[in-house]
């Protein structure tokens, strides 16, 4: 018995630990850039942009973000208005609404979730080396407006 109970604690520190999270709660409103080294959730309202660029930025069924969001992983259970670049993967749930284009790895989209704009999944060996040309604001926004019609064409055309 005491080694089935020391097994059972040693789980409970392993799955604490990479649950660290930044929490945005309901009531709170926050306008300008966020940027940071650990996962990101938001209850509330963001205005501007959220660079997280090694971790998950999750949106609550609360959540309302006008931002341009760049993360490793990103799931959507509210609302967001704004471009969306992950080197992994973007997870929209069946609540969850996107409006703006979105460039990723991996792409999951459930039944009655919303998406309205361009999608374009990339290879991980494009993903590499597309952070490293995007490290500035400046640049994001370019090649976001240069990618959107190429996959406007491409949606057009399929």
């Amino acid at each position: 018995m005491p080694t089935a109970s020391n097994t059972t604690y040693t789980p409970v520190k392993t799955s604490s630990a990479p649950m660290e999270q930044a929490t945005i709660g309901r009531s709170l409103v926050i306008k300008g850039e966020i940027s940071g080294a650990e996962s990101l959730f938001v209850d509330g309202r963001i205005e501007g942009t959220v660079n997280i660029p090694e971790h998950r930025v999750t949106v609550g069924r609360n959540g309302v973000v006008t931002a341009d969001v760049n993360a490793r992983e990103v799931v959507i259970m509210g609302k967001v208005h704004g471009n969306i670049i992950c080197s992994d993967r973007l997870d929209i749930r069946s609540e969850g609404a996107v409006t703006g284009d979105v460039v990723v790895q991996r792409i999951s989209v459930e039944d009655g979730a919303i998406l309205k704009g361009s999608v374009q999944v990339q290879a991980a060996d494009q993903k590499q080396k597309q952070p490293q040309q995007q490290s500035k604001p400046a640049e994001v926004s370019k090649p976001s407006t240069s990618e959107a019609p190429k996959a406007a064409a491409a949606s057009a055309g399929a």
